[in-house]
Order: structure tokens, then C-alpha cells, then sequence
């Protein structure tokens, strides 16, 4: 972006030219990858649609109905974080998932409002792993339209020729954000235009925000403060009459990086109303930045904050990029913690029912499904991330948690229930004590029906583990209730009842088998008409003869809240049609085969949409399978494409099961899963 080299996308483009890779063809079926558009011939003929890949791009995780995004953005300074990392489209171009365990991913979205996806293509489409997550947490995404260097002004020549070709590319952008369920678009016009071409950029920018907002209720088009009303590229680094009248006919404005200490009044007083519509921009890596970025980055979010404007973070993967000591999942928290002591939280979760979390960050070494392990083979996929804990001590700096008796860290190493993380308590604890770190701030209203909160947990030793939820009254009144873990009723009681206004014990518990250490604890809370304010873990040993500290080891794998009438009823497998096409058959080593296709799915009435599905495949011999149904991997549309996959010499054919995923965290029985049965060529 604007007078900013980044060196890694320099070194990157070098390397590439140096050893090009093979011509990509959309058309050819292929791992299904997300890309940008580079040219305006792309753009304007529609290229997309007609790609292979176009189907497996489209989001389709909606911005929660009762989220503050919904709609418009609330009234109050915003966080608009812009995402630029060694050119984009890295590990998250690969939309069915990828190899690498570390790859880069947020979890911080409770902090954010609006996510940009930046590259320096012409337009850039973030892959929909990113939309996917962040709608999951209520925050809006952009993509980018760019037009920069000598390039960038030719294009700008072809784009602003006339009034009609303005109206044209405005209505193709807004016919790719609709499409693919993203929610608008950040333009970034880096280039010296004629005064003459004004009018025709003024009808760009007013056209697509125009038919966005027509077409996309709550949908965005900011503007980049780059090229001026005179025509000049010369960023200004506020709000001012050299760029209000693009910031007057869109959605906001993205200001420049090198802005001094009173520029964010200046710009609030020049916006009046609209003052939160000012994104003050704060450039991670630190170039030409107010306060400068880095680990001072709260620095400028501390004056924007003051001056009650918003802030636009660009780079955050300034912690990945440049590995940030001890680690990224230690940097990448504390990072984030300067921004959350400095802004405070912005979303809150739960908002609505059902509500559930399995601490999945979208990436990890192995993959569990109800406390069974199906894969450890590593891997990455942010679209299978679930909504993120607010976990207290866990972004605070080493030297502040070492005052905690219990460590607390989202673990990727041990055993998990769902997903391939958990979060582990772990430290000493002294008997009779407890420890209460938060998990989620909630903003939900429940209703007349009592709400049923399910958690798994495994521990050793007599470490327990318990769930504290924090409600408020119509009238204001502060209530907590402590869900306990199985064990001795009036122990508990006499340990909590106390510090709590009502002490529960499990109405069920359920011991995993053959699975060991996992157990489910089920509990119902009826607090009609209060809302749910926080839901906190409680790590406590009970009650005995001795008080010295001893070792305490706790997991919590996920957690559930549903209220009566929210029952998981799955479609018969015989509801479901399904189809294969571009079916590719191929030699492999000692008579072998090498299936590539492309599996869909879809019911045959009605058009209910699930959170995920797990693929798994048997592969039959005779009337047997060969084993048990092997996972394959996890989708959020109805589609996946098969690579190159291992079919052994004797195998007939291929049973595809496809198990639905609700948004409750339930999973059809794999038993009563629908499936497809692929025939091998020649069997």
C-alpha cells in the first residue's frame, strides 16, 4: 500500500520469475485453490463463473442475524484489520485444507469489526476460509480492487474512459462479493489521474457502493486515501477536502499510516456524524507509522481511541513473518493483547443459540471427531475454525502469568475432542482452592426455555473441572451460576455455595468408551428473561484434610449450549443425491489405480445448509470394506474434490460417507451418514 515496499513480496515475485511455475488454467479440475483477477478483461467477462474452482470459493457461513454486523456497523470507534502477508494467497489459497500445521491464522476476532484481504492483484478475493471464520464471529470481510504503478495507470486509462465502463466494473464487483458471500470492498487507487477522469472515479466508487448496498444490506466499500479530488497521488493521512468527497459517496475512508498526533481530531471534526466512517490507518511492520507499529502499536490505537475515531490495523502477520520470539502462538496473543488493552473487547460471544466451541484454531497435528481420533496427518483449514475463546491469562506476557497457580494454553500436542486443539489447565492447586479464568464475554437474551450446557473434560488425579456462567436480570442484577463437576453433592455445595447464587451438579455424565479419559458433563440452568454475560472454567480440587498445593492437569475439549427445542434431527440418507463428475482415472505402482473427481452432494428437497461435513471413504473388496471408513478431510460446501487418491489393487469400488455437522456441534451417526458408491474402472 501506499509508500510502503514490502521487501518479502519483492523477494517472493524474484524467486517466482526465477523459476516460473506451470501455466494455472481455471478450467482444468484441480485441488480447488482461491486466486485473484489480474487483468480488467477478467473482470469484465465474467472468467470466474466459469472457472473449476469458482464453486468450492463461495462462503457459506452468514453473518449471524442478531451480530452488531449484521447490518450497519455500531455506532462507536471500530477495528478494521487489513490483512497483507508475503502477497497473499499462501497456505489459506488451499480451500479444502493444506499440509502445513503452522500455518498463519487469527483467533483474536473478538476484537475485530471489519476484515480486509489485501494483495497487489487487481482484485483480490479472499479465499473463503477467511470469510467463513470471521462471519462465524460476527465480523464483516472486503476484498480488495487495486490499481497501482504504471500498470495500474493504464488500467485506470481503461476503467474511468467513459461513464458506462465505471457503472460496468462497479456492477462486475458487485456481482463477485454477492456471489462469493463476502461483504464489499476496500478501493486503492494508487495512481496520478487527470483531473478529467474524476467524474468517471467518482461514479466508480458511488456506482459500487450503490449497488453493494442494494444488493448486500450492510455491506461496505471503503475508500484507501491515496489519489486526491485533483487527480494527484499524494496521500493526505486524514480526512480533509483533498479526499472527503470520495469519503462523502462510500461507506469510509482507510487514511494513509504517517498521520501525526492531532490528525485523528482533525479528521473526526472534518467527518462530524460519520467520525466513526474514519479509519485511522497504523502500519504493523512500522513504516512512517504513528507510534511505530510493532510491539508499540498501541500506542497509535491509544491517540485514534482518545479522539473517538476508528482504527485500520495493516499487516498483523508482522508477528508471523518476521517469527516473532518464543513462537508464534505465544508472539501472536501477546501482540493482541496491546490491542485489547488498548481497545477493549468488540464482539461478544455467545449471541444466539445454539452456541458451540471446540477451541479449533483451523490448524493442528491431527484431527479428532467425538473424542476419536481419524487423522494424524498435519494440517490447515481457518474455514474449520469454531468461534474462539477469550481465554484471560492466555494473552498476557510470560512474566504476568507466572503469578497464576494455573497455566493456561490452547494445546495442539494432546489428545483433543473435536477439531485438533484443546484448551489445557495445568499447575498447582491447593485443596479447597479454585482458579477462574474467563472463556467468552456473551451478549445472549435467553428466553422462556431452560438452556442445557454440555462440556467434555478429561483429568487426572482428583483435578475437577467446572463451568462458572455469569447472567444479568432486566433489572441489572448480577448473578452467577457454578455448573459442578460430578462428585460429592455436599462437598460442593458446602465449597461453593458461598461464592455462588446457585451451585448445579450434572443432570448426566457420560464416560467415553472405548475412549479413555473423556467424560461429558450435561447441565440445565433456567435463568428466563436474564441475559448471559460471561461463561468462565473453574479449575478447583475439593475440599479435603490436607491444603498443600499438588499438581492439577485438566482439558476442556469443547462445550454446547442449546435450549429445549433445539434438537439435532438429521435428513434421512435418503434424502441426499449425489453425483461425480471430471472422474479421472490413472495407473499406480503394482497394479494399483489413482482416483481424482469432483463428489457432490445436495438434498433432494429443500436446501438446508450444515456448519461442515466429514468425508470418509471405505474401500470395498468383495462384501467387505478394507478397514474402517478412512477421513479424507472436512468441507463447508457441498462439493469435494479428490486428488490423486490411493485406490489398491483388488478394491471394486468406493463408498463415500458424507457425515453432516450441525451449527449445535452435533454429528450424524456415521451409521446412518449418507454415502455414494463409485465403481473403479475395470473392477
Amino acid at each position: 500500500m501506499a509508500q510502503i515496499t514490502d521487501e518479502n513480496n519483492q523477494s517472493s515475485a524474484a524467486a517466482a520469475a526465477a523459476d516460473p511455475p506451470p501455466p494455472f488454467n481455471p478450467l482444468t479440475p484441480a485441488v480447488p485453490i482461491s486466486y485473484p483477477l489480474k487483468t480488467l478483461e477478467e473482470l469484465e467477462s465474467r472468467a470466474y463463473f466459469k472457472s473449476f474452482h469458482f464453486p468450492f470459493n463461495q462462503s457459506t457461513v452468514k453473518l449471524p442475524s442478531t451480530a452488531a454486523g449484521a447490518a450497519a456497523l455500531p455506532l462507536r470507534p471500530r477495528t478494521l484489520v487489513c490483512h497483507d502477508m508475503a502477497g497473499g494467497y499462501t497456505d489459506d489459497k488451499f480451500v479444502q485444507g493444506g499440509a502445513n500445521p503452522d500455518a498463519y491464522a487469527i483467533w483474536h476476532w473478538y476484537l475485530i469489526d471489519v476484515f480486509v484481504y489485501f494483495s497487489h492483484n487487481l482484485v483480490t478475493l479472499p479465499p473463503p476460509c477467511w470469510t467463513n471464520t470471521a462471519h462465524r464471529h460476527g465480523v464483516k470481510v472486503l476484498g480488495t480492487f487495486i490499481m497501482e504503478w504504471d500498470e495500474g495507470k493504464a488500467l485506470a486509462d481503461k476503467l474511468l474512459s467513459t461513464k458506462a465502463s465505471a457503472q460496468l466494473y462497479a456492477e462486475r464487483l458487485t456481482e463477485l462479493a454477492v456471489a462469493l458471500g463476502f461483504d464489499g470492498w476496500l478501493i486503492n487507487m494508487e495512481v496520478n489521474l487527470d483531473p478529467g477522469q474524476i467524474p468517471n472515479l467518482k461514479e466508480f466508487v458511488n456506482h459500487l457502493s450503490q449497488t453493494m448496498h442494494s444488493s448486500l444490506p450492510g455491506s461496505l466499500v471503503i475508500w484507501y486515501d491515496s489519489v486526491t479530488i485533483d487527480g494527484d497521488l499524494n496521500w493526505q493521512n486524514l480526512l480533509n477536502d483533498k479526499n472527503k468527497p470520495f469519503f462523502d459517496i462510500c461507506d469510509g475512508l482507510f487514511a494513509n499510516y504517517s498521520w501525526g498526533e492531532d490528525y485523528p481530531k482533525l479528521s473526526a471534526d472534518v467527518a462530524g456524524e460519520r467520525k466513526y466512517d474514519v479509519y485511522m490507518g497504523i502500519d504493523v511492520f512500522g513504516r512512517g507509522t504513528f507510534g511505530g507499529g510493532q510491539w508499540t502499536t498501541n500506542a497509535a490505537l491509544d491517540v485514534i481511541k482518545k479522539n473517538n475515531v476508528s482504527a485500520a490495523i495493516f499487516a498483523p502477520g508482522w508477528v508471523y513473518e518476521t517469527k516473532q520470539p518464543p513462537d508464534f502462538q505465544t508472539a501472536q496473543n501477546r501482540w493482541w493483547g496491546l490491542v485489547e488493552k488498548s481497545w477493549g473487547t468488540v464482539q461478544n460471544y455467545p449471541k444466539a443459540l445454539p452456541f458451540y466451541a471446540n477451541f479449533n484454531q483451523g490448524h493442528g497435528y491431527h484431527i479428532y471427531i467425538d473424542g476419536k481420533q481419524v487423522s494424524d496427518t498435519p494440517w490447515n483449514n481457518i474455514s474449520l475454525q469454531s468461534v474462539q475463546t477469550l481465554l484471560q491469562p492466555f494473552i498476557e506476557y510470560p512474566e504476568d502469568s507466572t503469578t497464576q497457580p494455573i497455566q493456561v494454553s490452547i494445546n495442539f500436542k494432546e489428545a483433543s475432542y473435536n477439531g485438533g486443539s484443546n484448551v489445557t489447565f495445568s499447575g498447582t492447586l491447593a485443596d479447597g482452592a479454585d482458579f477462574r479464568p474467563r472463556l467468552f464475554k456473551g451478549d445472549l437474551l435467553l428466553g422462556k426455555s431452560p438452556i442445557h450446557i454440555t462440556y467434555s473434560v478429561k483429568s487426572t488425579g482428583n483435578s475437577l473441572l467446572g463451568i462458572a456462567v455469569d447472567f444479568t436480570s432486566a433489572k441489572k442484577e448480577k448473578k452467577s451460576v457454578f455448573l459442578a463437576a460430578s462428585g460429592n453433592t455436599l462437598l460442593t455445595m458446602n465449597q461453593f455455595s458461598q461464592h455462588f447464587t446457585h451451585v448445579i451438579m450434572p443432570r448426566r455424565v457420560t464416560k467415553l468408551d472405548p475412549e479413555p479419559g473423556w467424560i461429558l458433563q450435561e447441565s440445565s440452568v433456567d435463568m428466563a428473561g436474564h441475559t448471559l454475560n460471561e461463561i468462565r472454567a473453574v479449575c478447583y480440587r475439593p475440599k479435603q484434610e490436607s491444603h498443600a498445593p499438588s499438581q492439577y492437569h485438566a482439558v476442556l475439549g469443547d462445550i454446547k449450549i442449546t435450549t429445549l427445542g433445539q434438537i439435532s434431527n438429521f435428513p434421512l440418507s435418503s434424502s441426499w443425491i449425489f453425483d461425480s463428475q471430471f472422474v479421472v482415472w490413472t495407473s499406480g505402482p503394482q497394479g494399483s489405480k489413482r482416483l481424482s473427481a469432483k463428489i457432490t452432494w445436495q438434498l433432494k428437497e429443500g436446501n438446508a445448509d450444515f456448519v461442515k461435513y466429514n468425508i470418509y471413504i471405505n474401500k470395498l473388496k468383495g462384501t467387505s470394506s478394507e478397514g474402517a471408513p478412512e477421513y479424507l478431510g472436512g468441507a463447508v460446501v457441498k462439493s469435494f474434490y479428490v486428488s490423486d487418491l490411493e485406490v489398491p489393487t483388488g478394491v471394486y469400488s468406493l463408498k463415500f460417507v458424507i457425515q453432516v455437522c450441525d451449527v449445535g456441534g452435533a454429528l450424524q451417526k456415521l451409521e446412518d451418514s449418507p454415502s455414494y458408491l463409485l465403481k473403479v474402472e475395470g473392477a
